[in-house]
């Protein structure tokens, strides 16, 4: 059996303490705050993104430098025959195609999952690849496993402010300001590449809802339902709203007793883009492992 490691990036929202616990590598996404490089959960706190958010810093993302990548590569392969590395989706960032690149100087050794993931759903992945490893699954196994199974997730993000999507140039002034004085909450999804708006709400509570119907349909419809040979998992996702989360745990877990649920922050990459006060619920269709 293969002995394989497990690598992703902390857009999957797994701390290195976590990663250290369930034996996987993630490596940090670099920011630039006010042009000065940091490293998530490195060099920068998630008090400290906040706070320099707040304060209006000019936040921009990166990816890791390609020298980063094959350093931890070429570390792991000392002890590991195979790795497969899941970073965040190709549609969100160009870290996944860079990946490739130099992953085909590896002769197969290493295998980098395009599988259309961030934050929770991405999370998701790296325990299925722990799983499949474990199962005695190859690295070219567990990326084709878990390509063929990526679109069988949902995430719906309800914002809190449009300010830091017209920061970013997403949205035009004016519809920011009409959205503001409106008091609209969008619904944003993100589900296979990109990242689209999805629906409207006047107030959190039809937010809330408008996100419950659609991760239901998904389940229904898209998942094939919950039943005893049949699953999926569900996740909070927030940006600086833990209270918030915690409370609509509690409403999704009255509507699925039987399934457990996951919370999260979402990753900083993410974060900078919508801005503190978000909250989401994600779906992935839980995969049968003796089946694949």
């Amino acid at each position: 059996m293969p002995k394989i490691a497990i690598v992703t990036d902390s857009n999957s929202g797994i701390s290195q303490k976590e990663a250290r616990e369930r034996g996987v590598a993630v490596l940090p996404m670099p920011f630039f705050i006010n042009e000065e490089l940091f490293f998530e959960d490195i060099s920068l706190t998630v008090p400290e993104f906040y706070k320099r958010l707040g304060e209006g810093a000019d936040i921009s993302t990166s990816q890791p430098a390609p020298d980063t990548v094959m350093t931890l590569w070429n570390q792991l392969l000392q002890e590991y025959d195979e790795i497969v590395h899941i970073p965040m989706s190709s549609g969100l960032s160009s870290s996944c195609e860079s990946a490739m690149g130099l992953a085909r100087d590896y002769d197969g050794r290493v295998q980098v999952v395009n599988n259309q993931r961030i934050s929770v759903t991405q999370r998701q992945s790296v325990l299925d690849a722990i799983e499949l490893a474990r199962r005695g699954k190859n690295a070219a196994q567990i990326k084709r496993i878990l390509e063929e199974d990526k679109f069988n997730s949902s995430i719906y993000i309800m914002l809190d402010t449009l300010y830091y999507l017209k920061k970013g140039g997403r949205i035009t002034p004016a519809a920011a300001a009409l959205g503001t004085l409106l008091r609209l909450k969008p619904v944003l999804q993100i589900q296979g590449e990109k990242l689209d708006a999805f629906a409207k709400a006047r107030t959190t509570s039809q937010g809330k809802t408008i996100m419950m119907n659609a991760i239901h349909n998904d389940i229904v419809n898209r998942f094939g339902g919950i039943t005893e040979t049949n699953g999926v998992w569900l996740s909070i996702a927030h940006t600086q709203n833990d209270a918030a989360a915690q409370a609509l745990k509690e409403e999704l877990q009255a509507q699925y007793p039987t399934t457990e649920i996951h919370i999260d922050p979402l990753s900083l990459s993410v974060a900078c883009h919508i801005g503190p006060g978000s909250l989401a619920i994600a779906c992935c269709r839980q995969l049968k492992y003796d089946e694949v």
